[in-house]
């Protein structure tokens, strides 16, 4: 996927299964008049395929784990892991309080490149979390893969901490098929 009629179509598809208006808070504080409810695009098992493959290219080569971010970035990661055998880890908000009680499940992460998957990116802020986590882990991560960057500024703060955002989508994407 990547010429421009392939990612209108997907944008097209995308909008229509998962935008949302109202009144929301987004993760960042903010107050948005639109949200892209990723988990409706996420349950949809053809739109999930496709947004999957639209991102398949967007994993660096260097890239030996792919590390998917609670809750949406875990679906995500899972089928990219399937479509490019590179195996998958998992990374919560927060600790589980039992069991193993790690933040970051599946395996070891030490000196592994690891790329962040993620639904949506807004501010950044689940990211730089995982980052950080990672990093004292041993992981190098420098490559963060999304379904969709609202191109409200968590490139930007991404790219402060060393990271390089790859979208499948944009805001603009979403918006010119409006």
């Amino acid at each position: 996927m990547g010429d421009e009629t392939e990612i209108s179509l997907l944008a097209t598809r995308v909008r229509a299964a998962a935008l949302l208006t109202g009144s929301f808070v987004l993760r960042s504080g903010k107050t948005s008049t639109e949200y892209f409810d990723k988990y409706r695009f996420e349950a949809e098992p053809a739109l999930l395929a496709d947004i999957v493959a639209a991102m398949v290219p967007l994993v660096p080569a260097r890239a030996e784990l792919l590390a998917g971010l609670e809750l949406g970035g875990v679906p995500l990661a899972t089928l990219l892991s399937a479509r490019t055998g590179l195996p998958a880890r998992f990374v919560r908000k927060k600790a589980k309080e039992y069991g193993t009680r790690q933040i970051a499940e599946g395996g070891d992460f030490a000196g592994k490149h690891v790329v962040l998957i993620e639904d949506v990116v807004t501010s950044g802020g689940a990211v730089l979390d995982a980052t950080k986590v990672l990093r004292e882990q041993g992981a190098t991560v420098q490559h963060v893969v999304c379904v969709i960057d609202r191109q409200e500024g968590g490139a930007q703060r991404l790219a402060d901490l060393g990271l390089t955002l790859h979208p499948a989508l944009t805001r603009a994407q979403l918006d010119a098929v409006a």
